[in-house]
């Protein structure tokens, strides 16, 4: 559910009393915002002026250089329309950096593209926040991991009316972080599937960056189907195939394997932790004991500091989420086998699961076919709104899913 305007409104004012206590009394924000921005406010105050009025911009000869022709650059040229779906959809400024927080690429939609530009949220811009502050972008690359920065969490005045959301890209062969990818808009706009689509858009630009000698082709890159690896069914009933052989696995390894699978680049076993328990009271070793359980159950195929899997790996969410943004409604239905894997606890995993179900069903009632339309409520038979949408769209046209949804409709007491 997203957050009613009156909680981030409360939200924000605590985020502005946080900052105006440590701007006029370097102290008070202890316990106020989370330790990690309040070390990059103690970083950015001797550096960053309260008067900053843009960020510095790198020499755009040598921007360019790093740019034109790299690895990251193949990859955002063939994942763009995505991209620019995404910023136009929700009026968000998408930005790529290096691995030093020089953006590198950007796109904005209408309103957020003017904003951007007028703080130098542009190619060249320097976003490290000795720069430019505290923001999303530094911390991601500082932490190795996905960062969301709201309102007056930034250190500079001059953008407290933002929010931003960052996930690190990295080289999927030799785990090298690469860069950055940041979503950005204001700070009302706040919704909590933005941070899993930051982290979906970093695997995006990762299964495109292209292939050579040094990175080979990853699995399932360009629509291709591994003949052997990990086929991993996350929707619905859950189910792990090794080179077409069922793993036996109890609900947490398979909860791991996800995990892992979904980020290729590998996790800590801190990351790990707290992507699959969240705040619950487990310790390291139990994780450790199910992680040496499911490494045993895959042949030895998952490697350690990171966390990660060594085999080709094909996963039926990251299948959904290509169709979709291809546009490609009914297949993408065709494809999906319910939510992902319904009762799991572990942080991660619900949030891409509340991610895809809204995706699959905000495409539905933006081009509601009735056939696609039947089978998703087949899934989702209690809602209505879509089946309603389709019945609109149809009219007097007559199609076999009619009577079907009419009586789906009936059933749901409508």
């Amino acid at each position: 559910m997203s957050p009613s305007s009156h909680d981030l409104q409360s939200r924000r004012v605590d985020a502005v009393r946080a900052w105006t206590n440590f701007i006029e009394h370097g102290d008070g924000a202890e316990g106020a915002v989370r330790p990690e921005i309040l070390r990059s406010w103690e970083r950015s105050a001797p550096a960053v002026g309260l008067d900053l009025a843009e960020a510095p911009l790198a020499d755009e000869s040598d921007t360019a250089s790093i740019w034109n022709g790299s690895p990251l650059q193949v990859a955002v040229e063939r994942v763009e329309s995505e991209l620019r779906r995404s910023a136009e959809d929700g009026d968000l400024v998408v930005a790529v950096t290096d691995a030093e927080t020089r953006i590198l690429w950007t796109y904005g939609g209408r309103v957020m593209r003017r904003k951007a530009e007028s703080v130098n949220f542009v190619a060249g811009g320097r976003w490290d926040d000795t720069s430019v502050g505290t923001n999303a972008l530094d911390l991601a690359t500082r932490l190795d991991a996905p960062a969301m920065v709201f309102s007056a969490e930034h250190y500079a005045p001059i953008v407290h009316n933002w929010v931003c959301w960052a996930a690190p890209v990295h080289d999927p062969v030799s785990n090298e972080q690469i860069g950055v990818i940041d979503l950005s808009t204001t700070w009302d706009k706040t919704h909590p599937i933005g941070m899993a689509t930051a982290r979906v858009m970093a695997r995006l630009i990762e299964a495109a960056l292209p292939a050579s000698q040094q990175h080979p082709t990853i699995s399932g890159q360009e629509g291709r189907t591994p003949l052997s690896g990990l086929d991993l069914s996350l929707l619905g009933a859950a189910e792990a195939h090794l080179d077409g052989r069922r793993l036996l696995l109890n609900r947490r390894q398979t909860e791991i394997l996800a995990l892992l699978a979904l980020n290729p680049a590998g996790l800590s076993l801190e990351q790990l932790h707290a992507q699959l328990y969240g705040d619950q009271a487990v310790t390291f070793s139990t994780l450790k004991a199910e992680v040496s359980h499911l490494r045993s159950a895959l042949q030895g195929q998952l490697a350690s500091r990171p966390y990660r899997l060594t085999m080709p790996v094909q996963i039926d969410v990251t299948e959904v989420l290509r169709l979709l943004r291809g546009g490609q409604v009914r297949a993408a239905v065709a494809a999906y086998g319910g939510d992902l894997m319904p009762g799991t606890e572990s942080p991660a995993l619900v949030e891409l699961a509340d991610y895809v179900a809204v995706a699959l069903r905000e495409a539905l009632l933006a081009d509601p076919q009735p056939t696609a339309v039947a089978r998703y409520t087949a899934l989702a038979p209690y809602d209505t709104e879509v089946m309603e949408v389709c019945l609109a769209v149809m009219g007097d046209q007559a199609h076999p899913a009619k009577a079907l949804l009419r009586g789906r409709l009936a059933a749901a007491g409508r």
